[in-house]
């Protein structure tokens, strides 16, 4: 009976330190394959529903941008904005789309001339990005990610 408990024991002791050693090391995998990662591409654009999916990631990217940027001008083109001291100025519009494919406003840099004199300006951008199309979140190893943007708006006085 004793030699049958200390059988059962070492069986245990051994057992554990068998897990713990291929848990070790599966974490250590994980590890490395993160460190190898490159975190500041992905393997697809997020995507609007109106462009085509099995397109290469380049003619996804444009898709994306183009689309984005139409939707910009058609509604900055129904807002006049005037600006009295230049001719033209550049608004950094910085968003994010999460994993879910909702879009939201970052922050957007501007200069004091563009906040005192466009105080809705800030207002009219995220309406903008509240009426995009619907959107699907970009992958990175068929998991979709967070991703940031950023893309200037040229505004003209002229």
């Amino acid at each position: 009976m004793k030699r049958v408990v200390f059988f059962l024991l070492i069986i245990l002791i051994s057992s554990c330190s068998f897990f713990d050693s291929k848990q070790k090391r599966t974490q250590e995998l994980i590890d490395e394959e993160l460190r190898h990662m490159d975190w500041n591409s992905v393997d697809s654009y997020p995507f609007f529903y109106t462009c085509d999916e099995a397109v290469t990631k380049e003619q996804q990217r444009i898709c994306f941008e183009e689309t984005l940027i139409s939707h910009f001008q058609e509604t900055l083109n129904d807002f006049e904005f005037t600006l009295t001291d230049k001719e033209s100025e550049t608004v950094e519009v910085i968003f994010v789309i999460d994993t879910l494919g909702k879009i939201r406003v970052a922050d957007i840099y501007k200069n004091e001339l563009v906040l005192n004199q466009m105080p809705e300006f800030d207002g009219v951008i995220t309406q903008s990005l509240k009426n995009l199309p619907k959107l699907a979140p970009a992958l990175k190893r068929g998991i979709p990610v967070n991703t940031k943007y950023r893309i200037p708006v040229q505004l003209n006085t002229n």
